[in-house]
Formats: C-alpha cells, structure tokens, sequence
C-alpha cells in the first residue's frame, strides 16, 4: 500500500533539480503545451525557497501546502490515467483507494526485479521528450548536459558529501590506507540503482574506485559497510541534508540486499580487489540476519 502523500512526495523530490533553471536562464518546459501543474508548482515555491536542496524546508508550512497540491495534481492525473489503455481502463499494476494505491500481487516483485532497465528506458523517453519540445529547443540545443541537469547529483552537492565523509572516514573503504586523493564511491554501483542515496556512499581512493567499476563489493567491504551506515547513520543523515541528497537508509538497505540476492541468485562476483573476484552466494545474505 501507498498512501497518496508518499506518491506526491517523490514528485517533488524528483522534480526539485529539474524546475532549476537551466545553464542559468529559466526551467525547462516538460508539457507540450502550458508547463505542468506539478512542475509550475515547485517553480512558484522555489522563487521564494532558493535552496538548491528541498531538505531545509520540508517541516514548514509552506512545503505541507505544496506537498498537498501536488499530491492533489497527481492523484487526479496520472494515477487515474496511467492504467488506461486502447481506449479502456485495464487495471494491471494497482487497484485506487481512498488514501492510496495498493499494488497488485507480482508488481512490486517485477518494479524491483527489472528496475535498472524500467529506470534506463524512463530516463531515455524523458530526455528526448524534452530535447524535441519546440519550447526548449533554444535553450537546449543539439549537444548538451541534459542527462547530467535532470539526473545526475551535481558536483557542489559531491563536493559537500566528500568534506563530509572526511570528517568520519579517514581511510579508503576498500583497501584501508590513509587518504589523500579519494573519488566519492556508490557502494552499490550507480549502474544498479540509479537513484543517490546519503548511506551509499564512501570515500575510495581513485585507483580502486576504477577497478570497482559497477561491480558490487565482495563480503568484507559489505560488511564493513553495513557497520559504517549504523555506526555513523546521524552523521550521514546530516552529509545528505547538507548536500540536498535524499536520506532514506531503510530504502537503501533494502536495495543493497535486493542487489546481493539477485547476484547470488545469477552466481554473480563480486569484487575483492584489482583483478581479484569471488561468487556471490548466500553467505552474503546470512549479513543481514
């Protein structure tokens, strides 16, 4: 079950970067016609909230009357329409309740399972839907950043999380020498789970964030990351809120053991050191009992 607000929550969270303005000029038009409801929303907030981050203002007032009109937008839009197809209502991934949307039996199993792939094609359709309104076309050109503007974590918000992570990790989360370079790792690779989350990242130096690549860790840098996201939770918590990064530790835990179970399911390696592998198997998941 998912209540309305939790739905109109994630809209603004993944809407907050995409209604900056764009190279410095104004926000991008993503409606083929007047901008959408949800979109101008966060703009009008944003001109008197100029955070860079949504973090500072979520307990305020203002932010509760803007969580509840864009929850309004989205519950009467695209929750009532997304299931309609060829002209009828096929009701295929959730039934509407009163406060919410309860996902049919098998759905939540395949959102997970195929994740990286529904999120690749999503990011896919979205940029070229953008690109080819006419609305944007002066601003956004042939070649551009577009990905990186509407995706990616931008540098300052990595550059707040490194100092960060500093002040906690003093050595590399792989290899455990002192550092004086270090690259800002996803623990869980970024090509696995597109989304930035405070409690998956660790200071790594360059030389083994390369040869980690988009390999999930082998079981002693796991655990010692699971140890390093309880034992200094509050402290990343707050690198997240200072960085404008979505802080949600449950959900990040649950994607990493969703990860290794896939992997050991496959008989997937995982990665030890450069040029070193083991298999995944279920000794990994005994972590997390």
């Amino acid at each position: 079950e998912i209540p309305f607000e939790k739905i109109g929550l994630k809209f603004i969270q993944l809407y907050w970067q995409q209604t900056a303005p764009y190279k410095g000029c104004q926000p991008l038009v993503q409606n083929l016609g007047k901008q959408a409801a949800v979109v101008k929303a966060i703009e009008d907030f944003r001109k008197t909230h100029p955070s860079p981050s949504i973090n500072p203002y979520m307990g305020s007032e203002a932010f509760f009357r803007l969580l509840s009109k864009v929850t309004a937008t989205v519950r009467d839009q695209p929750i009532r329409y997304i299931q309609n197809l060829g002209g009828g209502t096929t009701v295929f991934l959730f039934e509407t309740g009163r406060h919410g949307i309860t996902l049919l039996p098998g759905v939540s199993f395949c959102l997970r399972r195929f994740q990286p792939l529904v999120q690749q094609l999503s990011r896919t359709h979205w940029i070229d839907h953008i690109k080819e309104n006419k609305q944007n076309i002066h601003l956004v050109g042939r070649h551009s950043d577009l990905e990186g503007f509407l995706f990616e974590t931008s540098r300052q918000a990595l550059t707040m999380v490194a100092t960060g992570l500093r002040k906690i990790q003093k050595s590399c989360h792989y290899c455990g020498q002192s550092l004086r370079e270090a690259d800002v790792d996803h623990f869980i690779p970024h090509s696995l789970y597109a989304r930035d989350l405070a409690h998956n990242f660790v200071l790594a130096h360059p030389g083994c964030n390369r040869s980690k690549s988009d390999t999930l860790a082998a079981k002693l840098h796991l655990r010692k990351w699971l140890d390093f996201i309880n034992v200094h939770s509050d402290n990343l918590s707050q690198i997240g809120h200072e960085a404008g990064i979505v802080v949600d530790k449950l959900t990040m835990d649950a994607v990493a053991k969703w990860g290794y179970t896939n992997a050991a399911e496959s008989g997937a390696h995982a990665w030890i050191k450069s040029d070193a592998y083991e298999i995944i198997d279920d000794g990994y998941l005994s972590l997390w009992w």
